[in-house]
């Protein structure tokens, strides 16, 4: 089943994979990517409802004219699933990664843990910025959207910023841990993210046992 929610001007894509009652789980996927059609892997053994968000310009979500992507407007998208839902887990793969990690800092009572993965758009721009020179970027009608791939593929990531969500997550949480990294790649930003106490590096199986097992 797939609602659809308005942020701003964009109608986005919440997917229910499973309905059941006991804790949520919340999809992010990666740069480029749209949500799964169906559950798999340590996923399919979370024991409540699994929902999964189309970002802004992917999916079955809607493509905004002119482009004007960054991690924060896909936060916003994230944070209206999350008012939706309620309460939940997060796991999510390279840029959703990233950026269930900012809404774990910004709704720390809310997100019950967020899992962060490897995938496309997990390292970003860096973390200063540079010379970006963008020619010939066609806009779309359909997703993902070119100016999605190109503006988020280069959204800057600054070590303290970052490190300041994590920050703030592990201190308001209810969990004792509430972030795990999951994956293998390191960018900068996760490195100074993994610098913070009450974060973890542990196996996506293991990460969801205890977020699930909180409630």
């Amino acid at each position: 089943m797939t609602v659809f929610l308005q942020h701003n001007r964009v109608k986005l894509a919440l997917h229910t994979l499973r309905e059941a009652p006991g804790p949520r789980l919340l999809l992010l996927h990666a740069l480029g990517d749209r949500s799964p059609e169906r559950l798999s892997g340590e996923v399919e053994r979370w024991p409540g409802a699994v929902y999964a968000l189309d970002f802004t310009g992917h999916g079955s979500s809607s493509v905004p004219a002119g482009g004007g992507y960054t991690a924060e407007v896909l936060m916003g998208d994230a944070d209206v699933a999350l008012a939706a839902i309620g309460p939940a887990t997060v796991v999510g793969r390279g840029l959703g990664g990233y950026i269930g990690l900012l809404l774990a800092g910004a709704r720390p009572g809310e997100v019950r843990g967020v899992a962060i993965l490897d995938g496309a758009g997990l390292a970003g721009g860096g973390d200063t910025p540079g010379p970006a020179v963008v020619r010939g970027v066609p806009g779309a009608l359909s997703a993902p959207d070119p100016f999605a791939l190109v503006e988020l593929g280069s959204d800057l990531r600054p070590r303290q910023y970052v490190r300041r969500f994590a920050e703030l997550a592990t201190e308001h949480s209810p969990l004792a841990n509430p972030i795990a990294v999951c994956g293998r790649q390191r960018p900068a930003w996760l490195e100074a993210v993994l610098e913070v106490p009450g974060v973890v590096e542990e196996p996506l199986e293991a990460a969801l046992q205890r977020f699930a097992a909180f409630g």
